[in-house]
């Protein structure tokens, strides 16, 4: 939930919203469908070699040299889900509260918290998560008692406007907020405590997290419009900003901070984390640790410079990366599995009995 959630009410919403209009909301649902289905297969497929990332299973299947390749690959995905991720944190709280403050303020001290949290490794951030979904709920409980009055159903009809092909293709852009959970499960899998219901939780979970998400632009559509949503850039801070609980509670953009944050941090981490893990698998390192660093180093580089710019910052997020991410988020589970149905019991040779 928390690497799907920072990103998918806001940036996500406001793009989608510029191409399918009233109908965001509809193509946010088609994407959680493709999600939650693609989840499954993708934990289904790992469950065959628990003990194994994808990086791993790759090596086994058919070389050392294949795995490293595999590994290149998710250290490339991971670089540009940073970017986009920063794309997120940065423009949150520079537009909104900080516009003087030089950018690289928040990539620095972004990375700072990420680091720290990798260091320490999976048990620190998950503790973090649980937090993180506490702010989550709390802000969609905030923000849905403060908009409900507001909401004009008219503001969603026709359904479908836009047409079935038009609404299913803008999905693509939601499809990227999940693409970064599904391959969390192709890399951490060794990592969690096995079990045989590991499909069935992952999609569940990114159902779960969906679900918490599609509020978003049903109220952004509904209390916004359609229109309005599509002006913005962090459609769900506007959004914030409209809602209020009697004469008491207004302005909501520094309760949304506060709870925003968490989960944005968490995404810092997870992605540090897992570009680092995948490096170290490259280098033939056992630890990630030695690699935090210099990775860091380039994540928090390439993210620098497509942030610094906002035009080059929107272009790669609505038009460049789903065009990258998905092919490499479909495309490995599609190729481990074949090449699973051709070379399994050299696999199963390589595994640990249970």
């Amino acid at each position: 939930m928390n690497v799907m959630y920072a990103k998918a009410i806001g940036i996500t919403q406001g793009i989608i919203g510029r191409e399918v209009n009233s109908d965001m909301w509809l193509s946010t649902v088609l994407g959680i469908l493709q999600g939650v289905a693609v989840a499954y297969i993708v934990a289904k497929l790992m469950q065959y070699a628990p003990e194994f990332s994808m990086v791993e299973m790759a090596g086994k299947l058919i070389g050392t040299w294949a795995g490293k390749g595999i590994a290149v690959l998710i250290f490339l995905f991971f670089l540009g889900t940073f970017a986009t991720v920063m794309v997120t944190f940065v423009y949150h709280l520079m537009d909104y509260f900080l516009p003087e403050a030089p950018t690289i303020l928040f990539v620095v001290a972004a990375l700072m918290v990420g680091l720290y949290g990798a260091y320490h490794g999976l048990e620190v951030m998950s503790r973090m998560a649980f937090v993180g979904v506490f702010s989550m709920l709390t802000l969609n409980i905030l923000v849905l008692f403060g908009s409900v009055r507001e909401m004009d159903v008219r503001n969603i009809l026709p359904v479908m406007d836009s047409g079935l092909v038009p609404t299913l293709w803008a999905s693509r852009h939601f499809d990227t907020d999940w693409a970064f959970a599904v391959m969390l499960i192709a890399l951490l899998l060794p990592h969690v405590k096995r079990s045989a219901r590991l499909a069935r939780v992952s999609a569940v979970s990114v159902g779960l997290a969906g679900i918490s998400i599609v509020m978003w632009p049903i109220m952004e559509s509904t209390v916004l419009s359609a229109e309005a949503t599509s002006q913005y850039i962090v459609a769900c801070m506007q959004l914030a900003r409209s809602a209020h609980i009697g004469l008491f509670l207004h302005r909501y953009e520094m309760i949304m901070i506060a709870f925003f944050a968490t989960s944005s941090l968490i995404q810092v981490m997870m992605c540090l984390f897992c570009a680092s893990l995948s490096a170290s698998k490259l280098l033939g390192l056992k630890d990630y640790r030695p690699m935090l660093l210099p990775t860091g180093a380039i994540l928090g580089a390439f993210a620098y410079w497509i942030v610094a710019d906002h035009m080059r910052a929107m272009e790669f997020t609505a038009h460049q990366w789903p065009l990258i991410s998905l092919p490499i988020v479909l495309g490995l589970p599609l190729v481990i599995g074949i090449l699973y149905l051709f070379f399994k019991d050299k696999l199963k040779a390589n595994q640990t009995p249970s």
